[in-house]
């Protein structure tokens, strides 16, 4: 009797062991690029360039923007997995970027602001939050207009319940994010009335 349950006991330590294992949603190529760009403009691009690519191993089409990959470029190859696992990514990759957003929203001081890298804007004013901020949380809200009727179309196409509830959760962000420009948009400083001539 003791035996017996000592072995249903190791079979419980080892069981949540290898439930709670879950793959990398980066390539390793997609981390070094998401590392390097450390102003959140630019971080938000890439983060919705990676889900565009999870998409695209998806096949489907979210109108994503023109973006020329060459074989073998700094991106590594086209990300790979189950149906489920790619929409397990996007959920995921779309959280990182909602985290990255509410992160810079609660410090705004910690802002990245990377000076001019070419001799043609050398000298102006290096952006800051209130440029930089804004412009990523209309990058992304573009980004999850483009994504919410891709999803809605494979929510009802789809027959998994673990399919069912990734894609709804990302539906639920896409929601968010929609709510949170339009919300920014309400809070923008009016623009200073133009002097007319008499």
């Amino acid at each position: 009797m003791k035996l017996v349950f000592l072995a249903a006991f190791a079979a419980l330590l080892f069981l949540p062991a290898k439930t709670l294992c879950q793959r990398d949603y980066f390539t390793p190529e997609e981390i070094e690029i998401i590392r390097d760009a450390q102003q959140i403009d630019q971080r938000v691009n890439v983060l919705t360039h990676v889900i565009d690519r999870r998409f695209a191993a998806l096949n489907i089409d979210v109108h994503a923007p023109a973006f020329k990959e060459k074989k073998g470029d700094e991106w590594g190859p086209a990300p790979t997995g189950s149906r489920l696992d790619l929409f397990v990514d996007i959920k995921r990759i779309l959280q990182k970027a909602i985290d990255d957003i509410d992160n810079l929203s609660e410090r705004p001081n910690s802002i990245v602001v990377e000076e001019a890298r070419d001799k043609k804007n050398q000298g102006e004013k290096s952006k800051g939050f209130a440029e930089l901020f804004p412009a990523a949380v209309r990058s992304l809200a573009a980004s999850a207009q483009r994504y919410g009727p891709a999803l809605k179309i494979e929510l009802d196409k789809t027959k998994d319940p673990l399919e069912k509830g990734a894609i709804l959760d990302s539906l639920e962000m896409c929601d968010e994010i929609m709510a949170s420009v339009n919300k920014l948009n309400s809070t923008a400083a009016p623009a200073e009335p133009k002097k007319t001539k008499n």
